[in-house]
């Protein structure tokens, strides 16, 4: 005989369900699932905008050293111009 606290009544008991059928079309799912895959892949893909972005800054580095070099040449002979 059972102890009369862990006695469960058969109605408590329930079978298990059958799984629910989606709302969404298989194929709007699928669609759906294929766009979002797409993005992912399309967010992780940045290969081509990474090597595009080092050369623009390497050319940027390049223009700036150039700017400084005649710079440094014009005051460099402003200053021996100068005479004392």
């Amino acid at each position: 005989m059972t102890h009369p606290s862990t006695h469960r009544p058969a109605a408590s008991r329930a079978a298990p369900r059958a799984p629910r059928r989606s709302r969404i079309p298989a194929r709007v799912a699928l669609r759906a699932a294929t766009l979002a895959a797409a993005l992912r892949d399309k967010l992780r893909d940045d290969a081509g905008y990474t090597t595009e972005t080092v050369i623009v800054t390497s050319l940027l580095a390049a223009a700036a050293l150039a700017v400084i070099a005649i710079i440094v040449a014009k005051v460099t002979g402003a200053a021996n111009a100068i005479n004392m």
